[in-house]
């Protein structure tokens, strides 16, 4: 099954990412990782407020009705929605001015997984994978080039992750009060074969993950097994994140890329970079809340 998702905020971004709805507040919250901006949009695109930081930010978790946690260049810093204060929470590789954090997710343990990554050409792989829970953080994997796709299965008892220039999509048990990995990593989807590489990915009510694919022009959407259950089309190329929301959350919401775009390919995608949205008859799970 095919299906083609909808613009809803032209926002033009550079590299749009890390998308999350807020079931308190109805509102969306992505990034323009290059611009070093926070959007909070409500579910039909409409912009609510932006925040442009002094440094990158490329993931957000859920505090409370008036406080996210944001993974940034240089750590966890607790942001206040109303003031846009900031407010340091832990480092992070802050001592490594060559990297900055990139695709992140809470496990409903309230463990919130965030990897790092290349701050340049993103071909070395400088970057980690961390867990952050009540204080303690842990180092998961080193020596990534582009961590995504981090998502979890919904009793906590399964993590999805990918390092994207692999383009094989891995899985890892989990231990479901504590979201520490009790497993080895194995292999959930080897996406090789394309279309494009595997970006952010989240999962649904029903066990399955939706996973963006950079280059790819769509959101594949696969079965517990790996197997491809159906796709969503999207009319621009560089793909990088869904998130479920919306009153009922049934509504994926995904952000695109126009960064390193040819004029000839800005030309043919002239919408690259914006905010998509498609209506399913699938719901998704509201985001776990992090544990501080």
């Amino acid at each position: 099954m095919n299906q083609t998702a909808r613009l809803i905020f032209d926002c033009q971004c550079a590299l749009g990412e890390g998308p999350i709805w807020h079931p308190g507040r109805q509102e969306l919250f992505f990034f323009d990782i290059n611009a070093e901006t926070l959007y909070a949009v409500r579910a039909d695109g409409s912009l609510v407020d932006q925040w442009l930081f002094n440094e990158i930010v490329a993931a957000a978790a859920i505090v409370d009705d008036e406080t996210l946690l944001l993974a940034t260049e240089t750590g966890l810093k607790g942001f206040q929605i109303a003031t846009g204060g900031l407010a340091p929470v832990h480092a992070i590789e802050a001592d490594k001015p060559a990297t900055r954090t990139n695709d992140s997710r809470v496990h409903p343990s309230g463990a919130f997984w965030i990897g790092t990554m290349d701050k340049g050409s993103a071909e070395a792989p400088l970057g980690a994978l961390y867990h952050y829970r009540h204080g303690q953080l842990t180092t998961l994997k080193t020596e990534v080039a582009i961590p995504n796709a981090t998502c979890f299965s919904p009793d906590g008892r399964i993590a999805y992750w990918t390092d994207t220039p692999t383009r094989r999509i891995l899985k890892v048990e989990t231990d479901p009060e504590t979201g520490l990995p009790v497993g080895d990593w194995q292999l959930f989807a080897d996406v090789s074969d394309g279309p494009g590489y595997p970006d952010g990915a989240v999962v649904d009510a029903q066990g399955y993950l939706w996973n963006a694919r950079w280059g790819g022009s769509c959101v594949v959407r696969h079965a517990p097994d790996g197997s491809v259950d159906r796709v969503v089309e999207l009319p621009v190329s560089q793909v990088t994140c869904p998130a479920f929301g919306g009153a009922d959350l049934k509504t994926l919401f995904i952000t695109t890329a126009n960064k390193n775009m040819s004029p000839d390919q800005l030309a043919a995608e002239k919408i690259a970079g914006g905010l998509f949205a498609i209506d399913l008859d699938i719901a998704g799970l509201p985001e776990a809340r992090v544990s501080l």
